[in-house]
């Protein structure tokens, strides 16, 4: 099970957290952020493999930071300079093939 927080309304230029908690270990997951806006298809923000290797999303390159630690089966997304654009409900992502897990997504507001 993973469950997302941290999400919420913040101005335009803001900042916010976001946290992904498991309750099993992530060690062997690939782990990822996505987001989806009101009318259109979820989309990738960002991933981290389970080297840590980091991804992310054309739109978010240089604002977001992707970060995972294992030790407390945790994941975050540090986003900055947030934009209007970036208003969505964002999911926490976790697979190890075939396997996929999804948290029931944390509410993202930006105001202009």
């Amino acid at each position: 099970q993973l469950v997302e927080s941290g999400g919420g309304l913040v101005q335009a230029g803001g900042s916010l957290r976001l946290s992904c908690t498991a309750s099993a270990t992530i060690f062997s997951l690939n782990m990822g952020w996505y987001r989806q806006a009101p009318g259109k298809q979820r989309e990738l923000v960002a991933t981290i493999s389970t080297g840590g290797t980091t991804n992310y999303a054309d739109s978010v390159k240089g604002r977001f930071t992707i970060s995972r630690d294992n030790a407390k089966n945790g994941m975050y997304l540090q986003m900055t300079s947030l934009k209007a654009e970036d208003s969505a409900v964002y999911y926490c992502h976790g697979n190890r093939f075939p396997l996929n897990y999804w948290g029931q997504g944390t509410q993202v507001t930006v105001s202009s």
